[in-house]
């Protein structure tokens, strides 16, 4: 059925079939809807997609970077590098176990953590590096590997972003001490809430306690016919499990994942087509030895040459019916955070320049070639609308080149 034009298209919905629906019936349906087989099964299963050597799934990838962490033993004293191009749950994570966040700024093409900067902020003190794989770009992990094991650093990738993305032919999951993925509504893969922890298995084991109350028996291994009720607290632990309902919509996600996949890179290939000679945008990069998640797709304006703010372009992108969003406000710009380490904006100079140009514009696996096309009319529109008038004989980069 041919959609209205007059439809709004959201950001990025989740693309949940029949299949899915069907997993959590037969849960419900079942004796077991908290943590139990379903879990397990979708734990082995991403092990197998991704590679690594153990899995360990929870409630979010902030769970899973949390008790990641604790299983490392970070805390009080400690400092773990990371970035502010992030979402605030990346740095909320080291200051709920009592360490320091130090912040570096991020190269200008991926906006991902500069390793040059990392090199020059590890102290006495530093414990850990928390890359982020941002938009679905993976970081460059050579530096930041050969970095960590000289100074005997963990290596705790946020990978929220990142499945199923590869750097120089192996899938983000296998690289670092250990990675986090993110299952929330709008991700590649979604549980509706929920996430996975990978890595080495006396390590996920170890996380696996502090996910669960550090109680040493999970709810299946007491309440099952193989079961026993008697267990053990050895750890003042979280309460991060996830739940078979989850697993449920995760088991057949991750089979969809590939197609998934194929129509994000056609529609980040339409979109790189149409917008690659408009000079009034920039568009986000791919380099040669990486395959993106492409979880997002972020442009940034060159407001120089238009007569409006950021702000306005996503208000007239809403007004023609086109979702948008910021990824993200950097984090030495929260309150919090800038009041207590006494951040200025200028601090982190790529990050806050490029924050305050960035726009991620729809990309999910249900958009239509019409909803494409859609999007490309809007955003070509209100550049041409808006295009500064110093520029207006300039409208592409090709004739702008020639100049």
């Amino acid at each position: 059925m041919k959609k209205d034009n007059n439809e709004f298209i959201p950001f990025s919905p989740p693309c949940v079939g029949e299949e899915e629906i069907n997993e959590v019936i037969d849960t419900l349906r079942s004796d077991w809807i908290t943590t139990g087989p379903k879990v397990k099964r979708f734990e082995e299963e991403f092990c197998r997609f991704t590679r690594a050597p153990a899995a360990l799934a929870v409630s979010s990838a902030t769970d899973a970077m949390l008790v990641g962490l604790a299983a490392l033993n970070v805390g009080q004293g400690d400092e773990v590098i990371t970035t502010p191009m992030t979402f605030c749950s990346t740095v909320h994570v080291i200051e709920h176990l009592g360490a320091r966040p130090v912040l570096v700024d991020v190269e200008p093409d991926t906006l991902n953590i500069n390793p040059e900067l990392v090199a020059s902020a590890v102290s006495p003190r530093t414990r850990a590096i928390i890359p982020v794989h941002l938009y679905g770009h993976p970081c460059e992990m050579d530096q930041l590997l050969e970095l960590a094991e000289r100074h005997n650093l963990f290596v705790v990738e946020d990978a929220a972003h990142a499945l199923p993305a590869r750097y120089k032919g192996r899938m983000v999951g296998t690289m670092g001490t250990l990675t986090s993925f993110s299952f929330y509504a709008t991700k590649n893969l979604t549980t509706a809430e929920g996430g996975m922890l990978t890595g080495a298995p006396d390590i996920i084991e170890q996380a696996r306690l502090w996910s669960l109350h550090g109680m040493n028996r999970d709810s299946y291994n007491r309440y099952s016919a193989e079961g026993s009720w008697y267990y053990e607290v050895v750890l003042p632990g979280f309460k991060c499990n996830m739940t078979d309902i989850q697993a449920s919509l995760g088991l057949h996600q991750l089979k969809k994942l590939p197609a998934f996949q194929a129509r994000r890179r056609e529609v980040v290939q339409a979109y790189n087509v149409a917008f690659q000679d408009i000079i009034e945008l920039e568009l986000p990069v791919e380099r040669p030895e990486v395959e993106s998640a492409w979880h997002l797709y972020v442009v940034r304006l060159n407001l120089d040459r238009l007569s409006i703010d950021r702000t306005r372009f996503i208000e007239e992108l809403k007004a023609r019916k086109i979702g948008t969003s910021v990824h993200f406000i950097p984090i030495h710009l929260h309150p919090y955070y800038r009041d207590k380490y006494c951040y200025r904006p200028e601090d982190f100079p790529i990050a806050y320049e490029s924050y305050k140009r960035i726009l991620s514009l729809p990309l999910h696996p249900r958009l239509s070639e019409e909803d494409v096309a859609r999007v490309i009319g809007a955003v070509k529109e209100v550049v041409a609308i808006y295009r500064h008038r110093n520029f207006k004989g300039a409208a592409f980069r090709g004739e702008s080149e020639k100049r």
